[in-house]
């Protein structure tokens, strides 16, 4: 959606925010705000879980979607009771509900995050171990397609902006085409394109008009469509060392998941195309606190009905 960023319009989404929401959101430490239909608000910080931060009345909760639709140029009502999109404020994603799909006005916020965490950040806090690190960096280094993958909230964004600062700092050289639907990967690369999903172009048409633009690396923000079988094609045909997430619960999930979105493209299986075109998946949890690297999957092809794979999970890599 388009949105308008008219100073008084940021004005009266902060007003209708309110203290305790407009905190959060300039807290570097927060992932999301979620306010539920019985009006219990909750903020996720990373590291420390989702905890409860107070109370907000359903026509206060009204308000806030009433104003993000008029700021995003939409509507919403009883027919049209669901608005999507990012705010004019720090470019936060925000979904709104409600009735009759919601009891009650309920939102969720999704913070942009405003710096990028390091993958030495993510050793040093037990979210991953340095050897599933030296294989992330190894993976960069030598061009290799990754995807990563896990569920909602398990901080794949956050993963894949650390990976994109490896990437640019290996290769700063690299022009870098990135498509997204909402804005959430940050990339320093010299060379870059950002390229945005709008109402009537969709990931496969970007994808394609990505294809003439000369791309060195070629980053999705998630695959959702048969839009996957047009990346892996693009990896596959002189674009290497991309990088994508996708929802699964696994390393190996992954790769069904990746099945069951090409063959929205195709009548034919296209296993042999995934295991080509896929040379790297890291699969991440969240945990009660936090998140962690369940396992890494380095995907060396498809043959005689079977992907041929070296999988090191988190356990395994902690003995190692």
């Amino acid at each position: 959606m388009q949105l308008r960023s008219h100073p008084r319009l940021v004005r009266k989404l902060q007003e209708a925010f309110g203290d305790t929401i407009c905190a959060a959101l300039d807290d570097p430490s927060v992932v999301e705000v979620m306010c539920n239909p019985d009006g219990q608000l909750f903020v996720e910080r990373l590291g420390q879980g989702v905890t409860r931060v107070g109370e907000m009345s359903s026509a206060a909760a009204e308000i806030i979607i009433g104003s993000v639709a008029h700021a995003l140029n939409s509507e919403v009502d009883d027919e049209r009771p669901i608005v999507s999109g990012e705010l004019p404020i720090g470019a936060h994603r925000f979904e709104g509900l409600l009735p009759p799909v919601v009891s009650a006005p309920a939102f969720a916020i999704r913070r942009r995050a405003s710096r990028v965490i390091p993958l030495a950040a993510y050793v040093r806090d037990r979210i991953m171990t340095e050897r599933q690190a030296r294989m992330i960096r190894h993976a960069v280094s030598s061009r290799m397609n990754i995807v990563v993958s896990g569920g909602t909230g398990t901080g794949k964004t956050t993963l894949t902006n650390a990976v994109i600062a490896e990437m640019v700092a290996s290769t700063p050289e690299h022009r870098v085409v990135i498509l997204e639907d909402t804005t959430e990967l940050q990339c320093v690369a010299e060379n870059a394109v950002a390229l945005h999903t709008t109402d009537t172009v969709d990931m496969a048409r970007l994808l394609k008009s990505t294809m003439r633009l000369r791309p060195d690396r070629i980053i999705v923000g998630e695959v959702r469509d048969g839009a996957a079988l047009t990346l892996l094609k693009a990896w596959n045909t002189g674009h290497p060392g991309g990088i994508t997430t996708i929802h699964a619960n696994s390393a190996q999930s992954a790769l069904t998941r990746l099945e069951q979105l090409t063959a929205e493209a195709s009548q034919q299986p296209m296993q042999a195309v995934i295991g080509e075109a896929v040379d790297l998946i890291v699969s991440i949890e969240k945990t009660a606190r936090s998140r962690v690297v369940r396992d890494i999957l380095q995907v060396e092809g498809f043959a005689h009905g079977e992907y041929r794979f070296q999988s090191c999970t988190e356990e395994e890599q902690r003995v190692a």
